[in-house]
This record gives C-alpha cells, structure tokens and sequence, in this order.
C-alpha cells in the first residue's frame, strides 16, 4: 500500500511540474475563451432586465425579470417566425446536400480534364462575394416573374453553398473505396442505385459537416431574407431581430434585442444538444477517413 502511495505521489509531482511554455499556453487559452465568453455573458445578463432598464450592461445579473422575453416573443411573432427559418434553413440545407454530393460524385471519380474543369469551375465561386452580384440576380428574378415569398431566398443559398460543398464533397469522395461501387456493378446494381444505397451512406461524415458549416450561417443569415422578402409574416428570425435596433426617432431597445438574440439562438443549442452525440461521432469519422 505505502508502494502504491508514494507512486501515485510521484505521479501528481509529475503532473504539477509544468513547463513555462505549458503555463503559457493555459493562459492564452483561458484569456481566448474569456474574450470569446465575455459578450454571450453580457447579452444573457442584459435580457434579463426589463425592457425599460438602461444601466450598464458590464453590471451583470443585478435583475432577473422575463419582460424582455415576452416582449421580444410577442413582437416578432417568434412561433411564424421560427417556423419559416426552420423552413428555410431545412429545405436550403437538403438542396445542397443533394446537388453537391451528385455534383461532387463524378468529379471524384471521372479522372477527365472535363471534370477537372468542372471541379475548378464550382472552386471559382469561393472567390466571388454574391452581395457583389446582388443587384443584377435581384433584376433577373424579377424579370422571370418569381414572386418574393420565404423560399426566394433559398434560390441564394442554395448558389452560394454549392462551391464549398462540392469542394467538401469531392474531397471525401476521394477516400471512399471504389472497389466497393464495383462489387454492387458486378452484382447488377444501376448508376443510381449505386449512388443512393453504397456512395451515398459512406458520405455520411461529409454530410454532418455540411450541415453544420452551412446551415449555421443559412440560419443566422438576415441579408437575403431582408432583400427578397417583402411581407413581415414570412421574415425569418434574423429579419425579426432587426425591428429592435430602432431608428433616430425611437432609440434602440437593447435588453429586448439580447432577448431576442437569445431567443434566435436557442434552437440551435436544443438541436445541438439533442444530436450532440451523431455530430460528434460524424465529425470524429471523417477524421478518421482524412
């Protein structure tokens, strides 16, 4: 027993010798997630006093009231609201899974300079800002006759999470064995059931990652919905926030826009932490792969 006790001793000794580039390391990353920390602390501290309350929001939680919720969930009408970034977001998201990975399937097995130049091509669009090309797209959907609804905006970003999801795709598709295509070609199987019941479950890793980095910034994205939505039922959250920034006549309603905020945010911590396990897991497999 003493044996055991001076090892684990020694362990502990072991463990608190630091070295100074350790200790160094453990303060950048304190001071990064305290910089990173302090603003979500501030926003959560302030929605929670009421609308009318104006100190200081460095004074943290020296009010608890839920008036600024309710008048943020009133006011936005949060329940449309919700419903149609959710609408948005899902339906945007399944598109570009859909297109990207039939896209990315023959760039990454056609060993062509047609598809070599079909890979660049969608690259391309990484380096082409779509608010620079926002006002003759804006002309051309008019002129075609589509009328601005919720899914006007889903045309937008469906385009331009294309390029980086075929970049996403094709890559992984490289590390998918295609002696597995052959053995379901030798057993009859057609292209496209190839595609759907072989390629298709493996890009799985592929895919939790394109959700994530993609629907993130769908959901949070209020440029496109505030260009090509016209009626104030069919806004989506981030849309909604904006009526709380105020004007010169009204001042900005700061603890009603943190609510809000909050409230913008909250269905993405549910589902995170509903599916926490298969994002992980996903992400995990695809580095694995790489």
């Amino acid at each position: 027993m003493a044996f055991g006790k001076r090892k684990d001793d020694r362990e502990v000794a072991t463990y608190m010798k630091l070295s100074p580039k350790t200790v160094l390391l453990y303060v950048v990353i304190i001071i990064f997630c305290v910089i990173v920390i302090s603003p979500l602390v501030i926003v959560f501290s302030s929605s929670l006093r009421t609308p009318g309350n104006q100190t200081s929001p460095l004074n943290l939680f020296i009010e608890f009231s839920a008036q600024s919720y309710i008048q943020a969930f009133t006011s936005m009408n949060y329940p449309m609201q919700l419903l149609n970034s959710v609408m948005t977001t899902g339906g945007s998201v399944i598109m570009i899974i859909i297109f990207a990975t039939m896209a990315a399937y023959p760039i990454g097995r056609i060993k062509t300079k047609t598809a070599k130049f079909l890979y660049y091509f969608f690259i391309s669009g990484l380096i082409i800002p779509s608010q620079m090309v926002i006002v003759p797209i804006a002309q051309t959907l008019s002129r075609l006759g589509i009328p601005n609804t919720r899914f006007t905006p889903m045309i937008m970003f469906i385009t331009c999470s294309l390029p980086f999801s075929v970049f996403l795709f094709s890559g992984f598709m490289k590390g998918v064995p295609i002696e597995i295509e052959e053995s379901a070609y030798i057993d009859g199987a057609s292209l496209l059931k190839r595609f759907t019941t072989v390629v298709f479950p493996l890009l799985q890793p592929a895919i939790v990652s394109c959700v994530i980095t993609q629907g993130l910034w769908i959901w949070n994205d209020y440029f496109y919905p505030m260009v090509f939505i016209s009626r104030k039922v069919q806004y989506s959250l981030p849309v909604g926030m904006l009526q709380f920034l105020g004007d010169k006549e009204n001042p900005a309603q700061w603890n009603v826009l943190f609510a809000a905020c909050v409230l913008c945010a909250l269905p993405l911590i549910v589902l995170f932490l509903a599916l926490q396990k298969q994002f992980v897991n996903g992400i995990a497999a695809g580095a694995v792969k790489g």
